[in-house]
């Protein structure tokens, strides 16, 4: 089986300037990402494995070239604040497909700006797509801590008005939601080239179970300290295999 992981990501910031490049407990942001893609590539040997990075960022392109992965340099076009990230996906199965003469059976989406996550819950989104043909896209989810039919309202008009409807009395009875947190996305190659047109949900999709983490993603000066907090007490239980990897890794040059 053949499997592409893609990590995006874009230059600059409006919340957080050049996040994905910047210090999160003494490392760049994405070398946390590419530490539990390779992490997952050498616990998985009897698969294929490709890693990639896909930005406009000079800079990140840079960091990440010294991690020993695949550097894709993103065009303009697809690196405006209203391009589709599905797009620059896209462009990455491309260019790896060319680039190695292979044709991938699934792509495998990290977000740099969600880093809580290990090899093992990249491989349960990989089994789960796996395991049934009906869907095109597996992604990462957490219980959602509110529930739109039970105590969630919006503005309608000059009004306030419950979200979605129901007689509900507690939350227990409402039906059960999730909140994306933007993680992990596992696609299979036919659907995010033919069936998908601009995300995961226009498709057929499911989820895996995630830690929650309080859905952080990074988007402001609060969310980087937050998330460094929790960073830096599950580093030291969950994510311990990302700071064995940090350790030995020798092919730090800065």
């Amino acid at each position: 089986m053949n499997i592409l992981v893609v990590i995006c990501g874009r230059a600059g910031s409006k919340g957080v300037q050049n996040k994905n490049i910047r210090n999160f407990l003494g490392k760049p942001l994405i070398f946390y990402t590419i530490a539990a893609a390779s992490i997952f590539k050498n616990e998985n040997e009897e698969e294929l494995i490709d890693i990639c990075v896909n930005s406009d960022s000079e800079e990140l392109l840079k960091i990440a070239g010294y991690y020993e992965v695949t550097c894709i340099k993103r065009p303009a076009e697809l690196a405006q604040d209203e391009s589709p990230k599905l797009l620059s996906v896209r462009q990455s199965l491309a260019y790896m497909e060319e680039k190695n003469n292979r044709r991938y059976d699934y792509i495998i989406d990290l977000d740099i700006t969600s880093p809580l996550r290990t090899s093992g819950d990249i491989l349960n989104s990989l089994k789960k797509l796996e395991c049934d043909e009906r869907r095109d896209v597996v992604f990462s989810a957490v219980p959602s801590r509110r529930n739109p039919y039970f105590n969630m309202v919006e503005k309608r008009g000059e009004k306030m008005s419950k979200v979605m409807d129901g007689s509900y009395q507690a939350r227990q009875q409402a039906p059960r939601v999730y909140d994306m947190n933007a993680s992990i996305y596992c696609y299979r190659r036919s659907s995010l080239m033919n069936r998908l047109k601009k995300s995961p949900l226009d498709g057929d999709f499911d989820i895996i179970l995630m830690r929650d983490t309080a859905v952080l993603d990074i988007d402001s000066e609060e969310d980087f300290k937050m998330m460094e907090y929790l960073a830096d007490g599950y580093f030291q239980n969950e994510f311990q295999e990302v700071l064995t990897w940090k350790e030995n890794h020798k092919t730090e040059k800065r």
